[in-house]
């Protein structure tokens, strides 16, 4: 049988351990039962394992038989949930209060395992060696960072040549269709923390005080209007106020007030020039008025770019094991992040989302992150049958390239 055939075969088994991970979701870098879960799932295969040492990572290595020595392909599969109170009523809902599988993370570790069994079944034949990353922390913790400092891209023993990494939706697209773009897929994410200072006093006698809310309100207001008139259209911003927080009671000027802001790029010089005008933005505005501004930008991922060649690679995978209907090339990419980036600024690689949506209306489904989103895991089969044929065809293609260089 084929790479999906088998797929298909475990698919039963897959999605066991899909919903047990979905019942005891887990957030940040340690995740101890995620962990355990993994290696459990995994025991018995023919992997080199190795955990990490400062978050509850797991990397596995599958060494092929048919060209020792040979490439390595790297496989990614993140497994961390987010601070989400689920209200989804499934059956299998999430047990821990204030955390959920809201991103479709406990899908994509269930189908690395998938990937891992099936390329493990192969190993005599592959053309050299895969490297599973199972990694913790990516919302927000940079958890593929972390991974780098340890050593997963050199965990073969030698560099990684090419990696992959798949990410389901439960909007947007229909359920097992895979989407990408060559170049940049997703955004580059940075954090603006603000803490406007002023003087606290009595409400009735505002003239009397510095008042840092009406300082910090104009700050949000004109962050947005700093979007619109200092920066390109074509190389678009997002700026988006998540929280602020200020006083204590109706009649209280309070001593400060703060806000924080998600700020999403598409390309270096956009990044390097928002972190300066929006710093210098509020901080004059402060000025203004009297007071002083506390503001950090702090960068957290760089844009999620795929490869050219790589991308094609990957679509032309899709649509030969799977038909020409079940790939969508995006036009534009996406204003979320993901810290797979971290891998691709390193290694020539692709990107792919997934559809999975469980409600039979991907346009009105709620989206990833939602309390309410819900994740098909019949798509957990073919989520794993990619993976392998990815590597597998990448390990072949490279071998063949390095044949052909020799040779000339």
């Amino acid at each position: 049988m084929n790479l999906r055939d088998d797929a298909r075969e475990l698919q039963g088994e897959l999605a066991v351990l899909r919903r047990a991970l979905h019942r005891e979701p887990e957030i940040g870098l340690h995740l101890p039962r995620t962990q355990e879960k993994v290696l459990a799932a995994l025991d018995g295969l023919p992997l080199e394992i190795s955990t990490g040492s400062s978050l509850s990572s797991v990397t596995a290595v599958l060494r092929g038989g048919a060209a020792p020595g040979g490439p390595v392909v790297l496989l990614r599969g993140d497994m961390d949930a987010l601070p989400v109170t689920e209200r989804t009523g499934a059956e299998f809902a999430s047990r821990i209060a204030g955390a959920m599988h809201a991103c479709g993370h406990d899908l994509h570790t269930a189908g690395l395992v998938g990937a891992a069994r099936l390329l493990a079944d192969r190993r005599e034949s592959l053309a050299g060696d895969v490297v599973f990353m199972f990694q913790p922390g990516e919302e927000g913790w940079d958890g593929a960072g972390h991974m780098v400092q340890e050593g997963v891209l050199d965990a073969a023993g030698r560099p990684v040549d090419a990696a992959y990494g798949l990410h389901v939706s439960s909007s947007s697209y229909p359920t097992g269709v895979f989407a990408s773009r060559p170049g940049p897929l997703m955004a580059a994410s940075a954090g603006l923390h603000v803490r406007v200072v002023g003087a606290g006093g009595h409400g009735s006698r505002p003239h009397d005080s510095l008042d840092p809310i009406q300082a910090a309100c104009e700050m949000v207001t004109a962050l947005q209007t700093m979007v619109t008139r200092r920066f390109d259209v074509f190389d678009p911003v997002v700026v988006t106020v998540g929280t602020f927080h200020a006083g204590t009671r109706r009649n209280i000027i309070p001593d400060d007030a703060s806000f924080e802001a998600t700020v999403r790029t598409f390309s270096p010089a956009a990044a390097e020039r928002v972190a300066e005008v929006s710093v210098r933005l509020c901080r004059d505005i402060a000025t203004a008025h009297g007071l002083t501004a506390e503001v950090d930008f702090v960068p957290e991922y760089p844009v999620t770019v795929n490869h050219a060649g790589e991308h094609d690679f990957l679509a032309d995978t899709v649509r030969e094991a799977f038909g020409e209907e079940r790939y969508e090339q995006l036009t534009d990419p996406i204003t979320g992040s993901e810290d797979f980036s971290r891998i691709l600024d390193r290694v020539p690689g692709a990107f792919v989302f997934l559809g999975a949506d469980a409600t039979g209306d991907p346009e009105t489904a709620p989206t990833n992150h939602s309390p309410l989103a819900a994740f098909d895991d019949a798509v957990l089969s073919d989520g794993a049958a990619l993976l392998a044929e990815l590597a597998v065809r990448r390990l072949d293609r490279l071998v063949e390239e390095a044949q052909g260089a020799r040779t000339t």
